[in-house]
């Protein structure tokens, strides 16, 4: 229960609340593969392996067959809980509805949630095999990680990134690349790096606008939640749609029901259960950098 939902009653605070700086919502949500599960907690992607045709050289020649190979990626949901009270006592003191800042506040959290399960889905283990027992790391896994060694470089690092899912065959459409807000201010600031601050090849004027929306390709999101790679390294993912999947289970639900256990408190419960995987790991590359360049 919230012990400080008593520093919004009306002496204090005018007839709304302030949200703390915080995240909103999920940044990841549509840029990846999305299944919704009904019932099950487990889901499959099937995985169709590439395959080549076959020269007719003669007339009247046998039907060729081809062996198409069948691979998938298992993943098992993760259920995710948020819930708070409000006391009567509380409600009568304040002349706002808290119930729906929580509200607010509990989808912002699950919102969070959903980006973190992306986010190690990029580096995780992949689970394959009949019943996904095989584990294949992120190592093995067809992608490419690279070190940036200095600011200098971190246009030729996003060059390299581009080019290495083309070298992959990876589609030009639907491609992403997650980094933190520090990545984004190096690319602006570098002097070594005109070419992202130009506006002959960067139509939307990031230096006006202080950032990035597309560029080489990459549809730019920004996010505080990156994993610390050591020290003041920092990872940053390059991705296509299709390379990523989330298995949703249960969407985002929020609820707001009286508690008689609690002596009829307000309860405001959150839910929601999803987990990722990587599809195919040729379309994902990881970069480390220093944010301290």
């Amino acid at each position: 229960m919230s012990n400080l939902i008593t520093v919004a009653r009306t002496q204090q605070y005018a007839a709304n609340v302030t949200h703390l700086f915080q995240q909103r919502g999920a940044k990841l949500r549509g840029l990846t593969r999305m299944q919704t599960l009904t019932g099950a907690k487990q889901h499959f992607f099937e995985r169709l392996g590439p395959t080549a045709a076959v020269k007719r050289t003669t007339r009247h020649t046998d039907t060729p067959l081809v062996n198409s190979q069948h691979t998938r990626r298992m993943v098992t949901t993760v259920d995710y809980e948020w819930a708070d009270l409000v006391d009567q006592q509380d409600k009568l003191k304040i002349i706002i509805k808290p119930e729906s800042e929580y509200a607010i506040n509990a989808a912002a959290a699950l919102g969070r949630a959903y980006d973190d399960a992306v986010i190690l889905a990029f580096t995780a283990d992949a689970k394959t095999g009949e019943d996904g027992g095989t584990a294949v790391t992120f190592a093995n896994d067809g992608t490419t990680d690279t070190d940036i060694s200095a600011a200098a470089v971190l246009t030729s690092a996003i060059m390299n990134a581009k080019t290495a899912l083309d070298d992959n065959d990876v589609p030009l459409d639907s491609r992403f690349i997650l980094v933190k807000p520090e990545f984004t201010n190096q690319l602006l600031v570098n002097a070594t790096v005109p070419v992202a601050a130009s506006t002959d090849y960067n139509t939307i004027r990031a230096i006006v606008r202080g950032e990035l929306d597309t560029w080489v390709g990459f549809t730019w999101v920004t996010s505080t939640r990156l994993p610390l790679a050591a020290s003041t390294d920092w990872y940053v993912f390059c991705w296509h749609k299709d390379s990523m999947g989330m298995a949703v289970q249960k969407d985002l639900s929020v609820r707001i029901d009286e508690r008689a256990d609690k002596s009829y408190a307000t309860q405001v419960y959150a839910s929601g259960s999803w987990d990722g995987t990587r599809i195919q790991g040729e379309g994902v590359v990881r970069l480390r950098f220093d944010a301290a360049l």
